[in-house]
């Protein structure tokens, strides 16, 4: 079976050599970061700039998958993509920097780890969703993330208080694979 990872470096391609700006990011995002720690069956690439419909479902047809309402399905695998309109954005942070990633000859955008992690973070800062915090624990472990920066946006976010759960809980998971 083709891999979460496979199908977003060919998603994400295809759009870049279209001239698509599109960012991988969410649980797909962290998926990928996660090294297989959590798994998502949906890729969400969010779209800047002027992209149509028509745009968008001819690039997909030429990688297999087709429309259904708001996603694209494949007749295969069983994951889906999602193409939410802009602003790219964490919380109310708009300032955001994706990174490219390669394999082969293929080439995306997506989230940084640091920025990966704070998208997890935001949903458990607004939502308390506790598996949230536990795969932003889990790109920290395997990534090199910036702790400074997450905790001047956790501040602006108003969970301070939770950031420094999610430090202590990292601080701990660390400790355990000593």
């Amino acid at each position: 079976m083709v891999s979460l990872r496979s199908v977003a470096l060919a998603v994400g391609d295809a759009l870049r050599r279209a001239g698509i700006d599109a960012v991988l990011t969410g649980g797909a995002c962290a998926s990928f970061y996660s090294r297989g720690a959590y798994h998502s069956v949906d890729l969400d690439f969010v779209l800047a700039g002027e992209v149509t419909r028509s745009q968008l479902d001819a690039v997909m047809a030429g990688l297999g998958f087709r429309r259904h309402r708001d996603r694209y399905v494949h007749p295969v695998h069983p994951y889906f993509v999602e193409f939410p309109r802009g602003p790219l954005a964490i919380g109310d942070d708009v300032s955001i920097r994706p990174v490219l990633r390669s394999s082969g000859r293929r080439t995306m955008r997506l989230l940084s780890p640091t920025d990966s992690t704070r998208d997890r973070l935001a949903a458990f800062y607004h939502w308390n969703d506790r598996q949230s915090l536990q795969v932003a624990i889990q790109i920290a472990l395997r990534n090199r993330v910036v702790m400074e920066r997450i905790r001047r946006w956790s501040a602006r976010e108003g969970a301070i208080d939770k950031f420094e759960e999610f430090r202590a809980m990292l601080k701990a998971a660390r400790k355990r694979l000593r």
